[in-house]
């Protein structure tokens, strides 16, 4: 086990400190020596303050996190802080994503394409062939399906990727050492061996109490590509999770109900008020998301040659969009290196030369 993560883990027990302070508190030294700084030094860290540099300070409940080690050395539960290179990379654009999250599972939480789907516990006939009918045509894309793993539409979108092969990603509102809800035990399981997994930001022994829920969500949003919303009311967890994938700039899709039908008011709502794209079938899903791939595109692709004078950055950017036949703006910000609004300029200039191309679903490929 890695000799730093009892502070990393200790570093998510201090109060007043949550994943944002937790952050600030990174960019200027290592987990450990968070706890061994002085307080002068902390507190003068904006956004810290003397009242956050006083919990620092005065932590010791460090024996908890050796009992996390513990538990997590004998299950097998994979600690990932946000500096490991399996953090799910696509949080690192999110401001409030976790410093610490556990995972046990084999699915790759930096797949190509990962997509969540979500909806109602109480869903209707509709929701569950629609559900069942999207991931079905979806199997051949080797997309990954993240949920909540709760009752209704998570359960349908767990168990219909288990069908059809898929990876699928359980995102928790409690700690590994149970699954709620407990009628769930084995399709948790289900999921743990057939390549999918369960994930979550909260140590074992942490009950699945109610606000955990609505922090659970903004996980399941932040680390997908897109949300679909496949039935929900007008507010609910559903719509809660929607709201946060749209202030991350994620995709946002849902599929449209009857508007007499009150368990398809949130999407209705959603698709009124272009808080997302009415869907209706994978095609329009794969079209807009730029995941369609023909033989033309790939034989353009393996002839494109580049002859422009290109800065620094653009080739940067440049070499990482030639890799695939598309590739989405939180790729190029991760892996480029480059300062968020420096990359913007750079593929605003690439842009206006007719050397890349922007397309729906915040992808760009080259021209």
């Amino acid at each position: 086990m890695k000799p730093d993560l009892l502070y990393q883990i200790a570093l998510s027990l201090v109060p007043n400190i949550g994943p944002v302070q937790a952050k600030i508190l990174l960019q200027h030294c290592e987990a450990e020596e968070i706890f061994h700084a002085k307080k002068s030094f902390l507190e003068n860290i904006e956004g810290i303050g003397p009242v956050r540099a006083a919990a620092i300070i005065s932590f010791n409940d460090f024996s908890i996190a050796e009992e996390e080690i513990r538990f997590i050395e004998k299950y097998k539960i994979k600690p990932l802080f946000i500096s490991d290179p399996d953090y799910p990379q696509r949080l690192l654009n999110c401001y409030d994503s976790p410093t610490l999250l556990y995972y046990k599972g084999e699915a790759d939480l930096n797949a190509s394409k990962i997509i969540s789907i979500i909806g109602t516990r109480s869903h209707t006939e509709y929701a569950r062939q629609v559900t069942e009918k999207l991931v079905k045509e979806l199997a051949s894309e080797n997309i990954t399906i993240i949920s909540g793993l709760a009752y209704g539409v998570d359960a349908i979108a767990h168990k219909a990727a288990l069908k059809n092969n898929l990876p699928t990603i359980g995102v928790l509102a409690h700690g590994l050492d149970q699954v709620y809800p407990p009628d769930h035990t084995g399709l948790a399981k289900d999921m743990v061996k057939n390549n999918g997994g369960l994930l979550t930001e909260f140590r074992s022994k942490t009950k699945p109490d109610k606000h955990n829920f609505p922090t659970r969500n903004r996980i399941v949003a932040g680390m997908s590509d897109a949300t679909i919303v496949i039935e929900t009311g007008i507010k609910g967890g559903s719509m809660i999770t929607a709201e946060m994938a749209n202030s991350y700039n994620k995709d946002v899709f849902a599929i449209p109900g009857k508007i007499t039908d009150s368990k398809s008011a949130g999407c209705n709502y959603l698709i009124k008020n272009n808080k997302a794209v009415l869907l209706t079938d994978s095609a329009e899903l794969l079209q807009l998301m730029g995941w369609q791939q023909t033989d033309k595109k790939k034989e353009k692709k393996a002839q494109r040659e580049i002859f422009i004078e290109l800065t620094k950055d653009e080739r940067i950017i440049i070499d990482i969009i030639k890799e695939k036949d598309s590739v989405h703006i939180d790729e190029i910000n991760i892996r480029s290196g480059i300062s968020s609004s420096a990359v913007a300029a750079a593929i605003l200039s690439l842009e206006l030369q007719n050397v890349v191309l922007s397309l729906p679903g915040k992808l760009y490929r080259l021209a």
